[in-house]
C-alpha cells in the first residue's frame, strides 16, 4: 500500500511515519514544509491513503490559518482531480471548531472542503477532530501543556500554573495513530467523523503533580503506578524529555561486613526490588515475618538456603544457584537465612511484597 503524509515531520505526523515504516508492506509518501503545492500533483500519483496532518496552528498572522489550513486542503483536493486519485483521506481536524476563532474556522473550512471532494468524486473522508495530544516528541512551549511541563521539570524549571481547576481533555499519540492505522487497514465507520479512544480528563493541577511525582521517583525511589491507562502514557511521554546524559541515576549502597544491600525501586502496591551481595562463607537474613513475603533469585554465586519453623520447629534447607535459576520464597512463620557457599562473591535479587516500614518492619530476628 503506498500512502501520503503531509504534515510528515510534525508531531503526530513523526509518530504516524515512524509506526508505518514499521511494516514493509506500506510504501510512505511524504509532503513538508520544504516541499511546494505543486508538488502534491506527483505525490498523490498511486496513493491509495492520504493521511493530511500539516496546518497551521501558531502563525504571526491570524491570515496564515486560511493558507496553512483551508487552502492547503483545497490545493490537495485539486491535486488529487488532476491526478484522478481516488485515494482515502485521513485528516486531522481540531475540537477548536466548537470555538469561534479564527484557528477553528479554518479547519471547519477544510473539513467542508474534503467532504464536498468525497461527495463529488466517490471517495472517503475520515475526519478526526481532535483534543489535546500528546506523546513522544511534541514541541514544548508551543501548543501542548504536557509537553511543556514534561520538558520544564525535567529541565528543573518551574511549571508554572494559572489555574489548577482548569480541566483538559487528552489523547495519547499512540492511541491516535492506532486509530488512523486502523481505518487505513479498511475498518468501516458510520460517518466521516471518528474519534480516538480514550479521551483522559484531568485538571491542571492534578497533571503537575503526577509530572512532578515522576521527577521525584529517582530520590524517593517510589514510583508511581504507571503500568496501564493514562499514567502509562504520561509517564512514557515524560520519559521522552529526558536528556541523555539523564537517562541513569545513582541510588544509596547500604553496606558492612556482610557485603552491600541496594533498594532499587519502591511501588505503591506491587512491593519493592532490591539486591544484596555476600562475600564467601558470610550468611544474611537469620529473621522471620508474620505477614511479609519475599521472593529471592541468585544471580551471581551460590546460595544455602535455611528455614525453621518458629514454632514446630521443623527445619528444611536447600542449595541454589546462578546456573541453575530458582526464585526462593518466604513464607510467614519460618526463621530464614542465606549462606554464601562460593567461593566468589554471591549476588542476589529480592522482591518484596510490602515496602519496607520502619515503624511496622514485620521483622523479627531468630537465628537459625
Amino acid at each position: 500500500m503506498k500512502v501520503l503524509v503531509t504534515g510528515a515531520k510534525g508531531f503526530i505526523g513523526k509518530n504516524l511515519c515512524t509506526q508505518l515504516a514499521e511494516d514493509s508492506d506500506v510504501q510512505v509518501v511524504t509532503y513538508t514544509h520544504a516541499d511546494k503545492a505543486d508538488d502534491l500533483v506527483a505525490k498523490v500519483e498511486g496513493v491509495e491513503v492520504i493521511f493530511h496532518l500539516a496546518g497551521v496552528n501558531r502563525p504571526e498572522t491570524e491570515g496564515e490559518f486560511s493558507v496553512g489550513n483551508t487552502d492547503l486542503t483545497q490545493k490537495l483536493c485539486k491535486a488529487m482531480e488532476l491526478s484522478a486519485s481516488k485515494a482515502n483521506i485521513i485528516y486531522t481536524s481540531s475540537t477548536q471548531i466548537e470555538r469561534n476563532n479564527a484557528y477553528g474556522q479554518s479547519k471547519l473550512a477544510a473539513e467542508d472542503i474534503l467532504i464536498k471532494h468525497a461527495r463529488e468524486h466517490g471517495t472517503a473522508v475520515h475526519i478526526f477532530r481532535l483534543p489535546n495530544v500528546f506523546g513522544k516528541w511534541c514541541k514544548p512551549n508551543y501548543n501542548s501543556v504536557v509537553a511543556t511541563f514534561c520538558h520544564n521539570a525535567t529541565q528543573d524549571l518551574p511549571l508554572t500554573i494559572n489555574d489548577p481547576n482548569v480541566e483538559l481533555n487528552l489523547v495519547y499519540i499512540d492511541d491516535v495513530i492506532a486509530a488512523f492505522i486502523s481505518i487505513m487497514n479498511g475498518e468501516e465507520t458510520d460517518t466521516a467523523f471518528c474519534e480516538v479512544d480514550p479521551v483522559y480528563q484531568v485538571t491542571l493541577g492534578q497533571l503537575a503533580q503526577k509530572i512532578t511525582c515522576y521527577k521525584n521517583n529517582r530520590n524517593t525511589l517510589l514510583i508511581e503506578e504507571v503500568g496501564k491507562g493514562f499514567d502509562r502514557a504520561l509517564y512514557a511521554t515524560y520519559l521522552s524529555y529526558l536528556r541523555p546524559e539523564q537517562f541513569s541515576y545513582a541510588i544509596p549502597v547500604h553496606g558492612d561486613k556482610r557485603g552491600v544491600f541496594v533498594e532499587m525501586l519502591k511501588t505503591k502496591s506491587s512491593g519493592q526490588f532490591s539486591f544484596f551481595t555476600a562475600p564467601p562463607g558470610i550468611t544474611r537474613g537469620g529473621h522471620y515475618h508474620h505477614t511479609k513475603n519475599e521472593k529471592f533469585l541468585v544471580l551471581k554465586g551460590e546460595a544455602l538456603f535455611k528455614f525453621r519453623q518458629i514454632n514446630s520447629n521443623e527445619y528444611y534447607e536447600l542449595e541454589t544457584s546462578s546456573e541453575k535459576p530458582c526464585v526462593v520464597e518466604t513464607v510467614p512463620g519460618w526463621s530464614h537465612d542465606i549462606t554464601n557457599i562460593g567461593n566468589d562473591e554471591m549476588v542476589v535479587m529480592l522482591w518484596a511484597n510490602e515496602v519496607f516500614d520502619h515503624d511496622k518492619p514485620d521483622t523479627f530476628a531468630k537465628r537459625l
